[in-house]
């Protein structure tokens, strides 16, 4: 479980503040939950704050589960090789290092720029070895903000393979603009808006719930 205790969030922005959460309390349970919300709700934000990436400014977000870093946001060092931050990101989760340097090597499909600087990579490169880093620790709970668009069709293929095996012991937390993707991962979805964040049970409530404050937010714009 993930519980929200009076969790509160802001940026400033020019004169005044964006609210992403405000006073919130709930508690996400024990399913795969997508994040739905309109461009500049917070979603990306919100799964940040779930990694622990950062800190809320009020409340706290109290974890009884293992809960991933933002797939596709796995804190790559730029001037280290793609084998080099793989061998830190073992030694700080105690993971058998040649195991799991197998693992990426063949998921990844970087060839030689494995042992290059990661700063050489493209941003497609970069996604792909951060996601085949993230897979090939194990967590209750993983947290994407649409990293699964990243590749061609075989690419995306093997992802979803991967999502299906890790889905039989884990939850997933996503965050996306498809919603042909969430419905093949998530069976129950929360929407950001206004620094609130409604969690529903069904996914098809939390969609229409998405596209009505879409609606609203798109009338208030024109």
């Amino acid at each position: 479980m993930i519980r929200f205790q009076n969790v509160s969030k802001s940026y400033r922005a020019g004169t005044s503040r964006k609210h992403i959460l405000r006073d919130v309390n709930l508690t996400l349970p024990w399913r795969n939950v997508a994040i739905l919300g309109v461009n500049g709700a917070g979603k990306s934000t919100l799964i940040r704050l779930l990694a622990g990436a950062e800190l809320p400014d009020e409340g706290e977000i109290r974890r009884d589960v293992n809960v991933s870093w933002p797939l596709g946001f796995a804190g790559l060092h730029g001037s280290l090789s793609g084998i080099e931050n793989l061998r830190f990101v073992c030694r700080i989760y105690n993971r058998p290092i040649d195991d799991v340097v197998d693992y990426v090597r063949d998921f990844a499909e970087l060839g030689r720029y494995f042992y290059m600087p990661v700063k050489t990579y493209s941003s497609g490169m970069k996604a792909r070895l951060a996601f085949a880093v993230s897979m090939a620790i194990d967590f209750d709970c993983y947290l994407i903000d649409e990293v699964t668009a990243v590749g061609d069709a075989r690419f995306q293929e093997r992802c979803a393979t991967e999502f299906a095996r890790k889905r039989e012991n884990s939850r997933i937390i996503m965050v996306s603009h498809s919603e042909s993707t969430v419905r093949q991962y998530c069976d129950m979805g929360g929407v950001l808006v206004d620094g609130r964040l409604d969690l529903y049970d069904d996914l098809d409530s939390a969609i229409l719930a998405y596209e009505q404050a879409a609606k609203t937010t798109q009338e208030l714009a024109e």
